[in-house]
């Protein structure tokens, strides 16, 4: 039986989504199963950017609601604006739950692990939570390239300064709608793909806590990452870095310089092991 929906849920899930009409279902199927398991009461809302699978993605929707699950869909038009950040942000802001999550659409984010990654917070322990691929237990499910290997940790390493997660690019997040209220005023940036990391910082988040969690191969679909997601992730950065140490961005061509030898160092070795 899907979770009841006669009271308001205590944790709200949304979930951004372009073009992924095929995975809506089983990641639904999935999550209830999961946070009843845990004894939670769950909304799930499906923020999903106009895209030719958005037809699709409705009726999937519409029929895993008239099934008794407790999922909405919030579209917008591709004239009303699009990407993943800002469409995240408008599904915490039409949530009931008191805490909100979010998680991929594609299933890399396993929906069995949003009970432990909300816990810290559904308990008032933690300002946010992170599913982390970086610690003791969790890891990557799937075999990544070296290249991807590589750029994964260089985009890591130039982050932690601003966050206390082992995995600060993570997109799998949880905070309390009190928390979220912090970053108001604060100039939050809407665009890019790395909105956890935007709200880690915006929203002074102190008591951060890391879960394991197993980041899985795509289930469907193709990746939306591309090149000017990555020159988008740069600029965010030194957004973020004058936000939080303000004069001392100045530091950040030695940094950058320090990174740069790094990466040509790891390049070198890896050319003369191949």
């Amino acid at each position: 039986m899907p979770a009841s929906t006669a009271t308001l849920p205590e944790l709200s899930v949304v979930v951004p989504a372009y073009d992924e009409a095929p995975n809506i279902a089983p990641l639904t199927r999935r999550l209830f199963a999961a946070t009843r398991k845990a004894g939670l009461n769950v909304e799930l809302l499906i923020a999903d950017d106009e895209s030719p699978g958005s037809v699709e993605t409705a009726s999937q929707v519409a029929m895993l609601a008239a099934q008794g699950f407790n999922v909405r869909l919030q579209s917008r038009k591709r004239s009303e604006g699009r990407g993943l950040s800002s469409a995240v942000l408008l599904g915490f802001a039409a949530a009931s739950g008191r805490v909100v999550l979010c998680m991929d659409a594609d299933l890399q984010h396993e929906p069995e692990a949003v009970p432990d990654v909300a816990a810290s917070v559904l308990a008032g322990t933690a300002d946010f939570a992170v599913g982390s691929r970086n610690m003791g237990g969790g890891g990557v499910g799937f075999e990544w390239s070296l290249l991807r290997r590589i750029i994964s940790q260089g985009a890591t390493l130039l982050a932690v300064p601003l966050s206390g997660s082992s995995d600060p690019m993570s997109g799998f997040f949880c905070l309390s709608r009190e928390t979220l209220a912090r970053g108001a005023g604060t100039g939050i940036n809407a665009r890019g793909f790395k909105i956890g990391l935007e709200l880690m910082v915006r929203c002074d988040c102190r008591r951060v806590v890391d879960v394991p969690i197993t980041f899985r191969e795509r289930a469907a679909g193709e990746s939306k990452l591309s090149m000017k997601q990555n020159v988008e992730y740069l600029l965010q950065l030194l957004d973020l870095y004058h936000f939080r140490f303000g004069a001392l961005i100045f530091l950040l061509p030695l940094i950058a310089i320090a990174i740069a030898i790094a990466a040509l160092g790891v390049a070198y070795v890896t050319i003369r092991l191949a």
